[in-house]
């Protein structure tokens, strides 16, 4: 075992308070229960097959979860999605997913199922410890569509870089980036979501509602008025009911051609 400085544990301690871990073999699991209780989790439950482990995850509401790929009853990525596209407290929550098979296909897998992290078996504690520290310090943004819902895919982005900058317009510029690149993704989430709207009317319902809340707060941010109250148009018939693409296509459909003649005058 290893030894983590106190205040990084203290840090750490609202993800690793409860932890579940899903993995049909005993031993893997047992290992798996000693290392994160030394990392201080107070609640661990165990459990091998996928269904009794969404059942434990609604009971639980852990604030991490590792899961093995695969075993008997046991599918680690429809676990994931599964958990993702619920309405449990939990749905965030950081999920590592620990297997022997560490091949481009498993990991591009995982990633796509909504997983934070991939854990190749057999690990040390420092391994272990590593991924804990990234999904617990580290957060990436949270991406709330149809196609996908789970942690921002790009693990590194550029506009996290926090070193000085060379003179006080570039981090002016910098910060202009982010919210423009921000507003983009918004943007198009918001133009497949409605695309999509027939396949998963709940799914496309929470994506357009995720992104009226980024928009909001990016307009507020850049003083845009007329994103202000685009992004309010969209609200009003959000708060009207449980949401339907004929009632959702025109405030879309209006941010979407706002955003494009925006883009277009830029071009210009």
């Amino acid at each position: 075992m290893f030894s983590v400085d106190r205040r990084i544990l203290a840090r750490i301690e609202p993800v690793t308070k409860r932890v579940l871990i899903v993995d049909p073999n005993p031993h893997a699991a047992r290992l798996l229960t000693d290392i994160v209780k030394a990392l201080g989790a107070r609640d661990v439950i165990v459990e091998a097959e996928e269904s009794r482990a969404l059942k434990a995850a609604a009971a639980l509401e852990p604030g991490l979860i590792f899961t093995e790929r695969t075993g008997p009853g046991l599918d680690g990525e429809s676990l994931s999605r599964r958990i993702r596209r619920s309405d449990m407290d939990c749905r965030r929550a950081p999920i590592i997913m620990v297997t022997g098979e560490a091949t481009a296909t498993t990991i591009l897998g995982a990633r796509d199922a909504g997983v934070h992290e991939f854990l190749r078996k057999p690990f040390t504690s420092g391994d272990l410890w590593k991924r804990v520290e990234n999904v617990a310090l580290k957060p990436r943004d949270w991406i709330e569509a149809v196609g996908y819902v789970g942690p921002d895919r790009r693990r590194f982005n550029s506009g996290e870089y926090t070193g000085p900058a060379k003179r006080k317009g570039d981090r002016n510029a910098a910060g202009a980036n982010a919210l423009d690149a921000a507003k983009d993704q918004a943007m198009r989430i918001l133009a497949a979501a409605l695309d999509q709207f027939d396949r998963d009317p709940m799914q496309a319902v929470r994506a357009i509602r995720e992104q009226a809340g980024a928009l909001k707060t990016i307009a507020l941010k850049a003083a845009d008025t007329r994103l202000v109250v685009a992004v309010g148009a969209l609200e009003v018939s959000l708060a009207a009911g449980p949401g339907s693409k004929e009632t959702l296509s025109a405030p879309i459909g209006g941010l979407l051609a706002m955003h494009s003649a925006a883009g277009m005058k830029k071009a210009g």
